[in-house]
C-alpha cells in the first residue's frame, strides 16, 4: 500500500525525468542552493540587529545556532559593516543561483517540448495503419496539438511547485535547528491545513480530466464540420451541426469556470491562513513552554517564509493539477502508439525483381471475415485489375499488398522474401498509391506533385513530364501562378477530377516500382479518363500496376482481371476469357457495373 502511494506521488516526476534525465536534478539542486543562501542570509540578521542595538559583539552572543555556526567559521572581525557585507554576499549568491535556476528551467522547457513533439511525430509515423483507422481522430488531433501545448504549462507549474517545495523544506530544517519546539507547533498547523487543500486538489484534478475529454470530443466534431463543410452548407445543416459544437464549448467553459473558482478560493485563503497559523503557534508556545517570544524571532521569520511558500506551493500544485489531465492523456497516448507500432523487418527492399506472391491470405475485421484463403501471383510489370461488388474485399486486398494491413492468416512474399522480414518503409517508398479521394496539401502545385523537392532543372523536367502523363499539364499552364499556384485546404480551389490528376502526377513523379490505383479515375469525365488511360497504357512494361476499377475501359487494358466475390477469388484471367467463362464477371458487364 505504501509502495503504491509512493509510486503514485512520483508518477509525474517520473514522466518529466524520463525526458529530461539529469537536468531535473540540476534544477532541484539550484533550488536547494537558493533556499540555503536565503535562509543563512536571514539568520545573519540576528547578530546584525544585536550589534546595531549594542546587545552583543561576538559570535557567542548570537541567539541561534545557524548564525553562530557561520560566524565561528568566518575569519573576520565582527563589526556591523562586516556582517552586513556577509549578508549582502549570501543574498548575492542567492540571486546568482536564482538566475541559473530560472534560466535552466526555461532552457530545459524548450528541450522538453522539442523532445515530446519529435517523439510523438516518430510514434505516429510508426503507428500501425489498421489501428490508426480505429483511433478516435478528435482525440488524436487534440492530443498532438492543444494537449501537447498544455504540457508547457504543466512543465512550468510542476517545476515551480518542486522548487517551492525545496524552499519550504530548507526553511523548515533551518527553523528546526533554531527552535524545534516552536517549529513543530507551526508544522502541525501546516499539516492540518494540508487536509483542507486536498479537497481542492481532487476537484481540480477531476475537472482537468473532464476538460481534456471534452476537448477531444470538440476537436472530433470540428474536424467533421470542416471535412463535411460542402455537404452541411449545401443542405442547410450547418446551423444544426454547429449547435453540437456550441454545446461542447459551453460544457468546456463551464468546467473551466469551476476550475477558476477553486483557484480563486486557494488564492483568497492564503494570507489569512498564514497569519492564523503563526499567531496560534506563538500563543501555544508562550502558554505551554512559558518562554520569551524574543528567542523565536529567527525561527518565526523562517517559518513565516516556509508557510508562505507552502501555500504558494499549494496554489502552484493546484494550477498543475488543472492541466494534469493533459499529462496523463499524453502518457496514455504514448503507450497506445508504442503498443500499436507496426511490426517491421530488417531486410531492405530495393526494387521488385520477379513477382508478388500471396499464399493462403485471410483477413478479418472485428472477427468478421473479409478475405478468405487468397492465393495470387502478380508478376513484375504486369497490370492486374481487381473487380467485384462493393464489400467484396477489393480495397482490403490492395492494402495488404501495399503493406498497410497485415493478414490475419497466410503470408505475402516479395521476390520470395517474406513481407514480415522486410523493412516496410523501404518497400512503401517504391509504391505509388492513388485513391478516389486523393491527399491534397495546402501548398503550391509544384510542392504537391514533387513533395517539396528542390526546384532544380532536373526536377522541373520530371514535374512537367509527370504532369503531361497525368493530363494535368495544360491546366497548370493556364493557372495565373502556374506551378506556384496555391491549392488551398484539401484542394478547395480545384475540382475533384483535377485533384485526382494531380495525385496521379505525384505518383508518376516518384521513382516507384509498383503503382496502386483505387478508383483513381472514377471522378473524371470520359474524355479526361480516356486521355489518362492512354497514358497509363504507355506505362505498361515500366511498372507493376494493380488497379481497382468499375469502368470497362480501365479493366480492358489489364493483363489479367481478378474477380472477388464474398472475399474469395471467383475467377482470374483476361477480359475475354472471363467474359466467356465467369458468370459473376459477365453479370457485372451486362449490368454495366464495369
Amino acid at each position: 500500500m505504501i509502495a503504491k502511494s509512493f509510486s503514485k506521488s512520483f508518477k509525474y516526476f517520473n514522466f518529466f525525468q524520463r525526458y529530461l534525465g539529469y537536468r531535473v536534478y540540476l534544477i532541484l539542486f539550484l533550488s536547494l542552493l537558493v533556499g540555503l543562501a536565503d535562509g543563512i542570509g536571514l539568520a545573519l540578521f540576528i547578530p546584525l540587529i544585536q550589534l546595531a542595538v549594542g546587545t552583543g559583539n561576538s559570535a557567542e552572543s548570537s541567539q541561534d545556532s545557524i548564525s553562530s555556526f557561520i560566524l565561528e567559521h568566518v575569519n573576520m572581525e565582527l563589526t556591523l559593516l562586516n556582517i552586513f557585507l556577509l549578508i549582502f554576499g549570501f543574498f548575492c549568491m542567492k540571486s546568482i543561483f536564482k538566475f541559473f535556476e530560472i534560466y535552466l528551467r526555461v532552457i530545459y522547457q524548450q528541450y522538453f517540448m522539442k523532445n515530446i513533439r519529435l517523439q510523438y511525430i516518430s510514434l505516429l509515423d510508426n503507428y500501425d495503419y489498421q489501428k490508426f483507422v480505429l483511433t478516435d481522430a478528435g482525440r488524436l488531433q487534440n492530443s498532438l496539438s492543444s494537449e501537447v501545448q498544455k504540457l508547457n504549462i504543466a512543465y512550468r507549474q510542476y517545476f515551480k511547485t518542486l522548487q517551492t517545495a525545496i524552499l519550504v523544506l530548507v526553511y523548515i530544517i533551518l527553523a528546526l535547528a533554531t527552535d524545534w519546539k516552536f517549529s513543530i507547533l507551526v508544522l502541525m498547523g501546516g499539516f492540518v491545513l494540508n487536509f483542507v487543500f486536498r479537497y481542492f486538489y481532487k476537484r481540480t484534478k477531476y475537472f482537468s480530466k473532464v476538460i481534456t475529454r471534452e476537448n477531444h470530443n470538440f476537436q472530433g466534431l470540428l474536424m467533421q464540420k470542416i471535412n463535411n463543410f460542402q455537404y452541411l452548407k449545401a443542405t442547410g445543416q450547418n446551423g444544426k451541426f454547429s449547435s453540437k459544437l456550441k454545446s461542447k464549448i459551453e460544457d468546456i467553459e463551464n468546467y473551466q469556470q469551476k476550475t477558476g473558482i477553486v483557484e480563486a478560493l486557494l488564492g483568497a485563503i492564503r494570507e489569512p491562513t498564514t497569519i492564523f497559523i503563526v499567531f496560534l503557534s506563538i500563543f501555544l508556545y508562550s502558554y505551554f513552554f512559558d518562554e520569551a517570544i524574543g528567542g523565536i524571532i529567527l525561527s518565526l521569520l523562517l517559518l513565516y517564509r516556509s508557510i508562505t511558500f507552502f501555500i504558494s506551493m499549494q496554489e502552484l500544485w493546484n494550477l498543475f493539477l488543472g492541466v494534469s489531465g493533459s499529462v496523463l492523456n499524453i502518457e496514455n497516448l504514448k503507450n497506445e502508439l508504442e503498443i500499436g507500432s507496426e511490426k517491421d523487418g530488417n531486410q531492405e527492399f530495393k526494387f521488385l525483381k520477379d513477382k508478388i506472391d500471396l499464399k493462403n491470405i485471410s483477413f478479418s475485421y472485428h472477427k468478421k471475415p473479409v478475405l478468405k484463403n487468397i492465393n495470387l501471383e502478380i508478376h513484375k510489370n504486369e497490370i492486374v485489375a481487381i473487380v467485384g461488388q462493393s464489400g467484396s474485399g477489393k480495397t482490403t486486398l490492395m492494402n495488404i499488398i501495399a503493406g498497410l494491413l497485415q493478414p490475419s492468416k497466410g503470408s505475402l512474399f516479395i521476390d520470395q522474401l517474406d513481407m514480415a522480414t522486410v523493412k516496410l518503409n523501404s518497400y512503401k517508398k517504391k509504391i505509388g498509391y492513388i485513391v478516389q479521394n486523393p491527399a491534397i496539401f495546402n501548398d503550391t502545385i509544384f510542392n504537391n506533385i514533387t513533395f517539396w523537392d528542390e526546384k532544380t532543372e532536373i526536377n522541373l523536367t520530371k514535374f512537367q513530364n509527370s504532369s503531361k502523363k497525368a493530363a494535368i499539364f495544360k491546366f497548370i499552364e493556364e493557372m495565373p501562378g502556374k506551378e506556384n499556384t496555391l491549392l488551398g485546404h484539401h484542394g478547395l480551389n480545384i475540382s475533384g477530377g483535377q485533384k485526382q490528376r494531380l495525385s496521379i502526377a505525384r505518383e508518376l513523379y516518384k521513382e516507384v516500382d509498383i503503382l496502386f490505383m483505387d478508383e483513381a479515375t472514377s471522378s473524371l469525365d470520359s474524355e479526361t479518363e480516356s486521355e489518362i488511360q492512354k497514358n497509363i497504357s504507355k506505362l505498361k512494361g515500366e511498372y507493376t500496376i494493380i488497379i481497382i476499377a468499375h469502368r470497362l475501359a480501365t479493366v480492358k487494358m489489364a493483363d489479367r482481371i481478378l474477380v472477388l466475390k464474398d472475399g474469395k477469388i471467383d475467377g482470374i484471367g483476361s477480359y475475354n476469357a472471363l467474359l466467356a467463362e465467369n458468370k459473376e464477371f459477365r453479370r457485372m458487364v451486362e449490368l454495366q457495373e464495369l
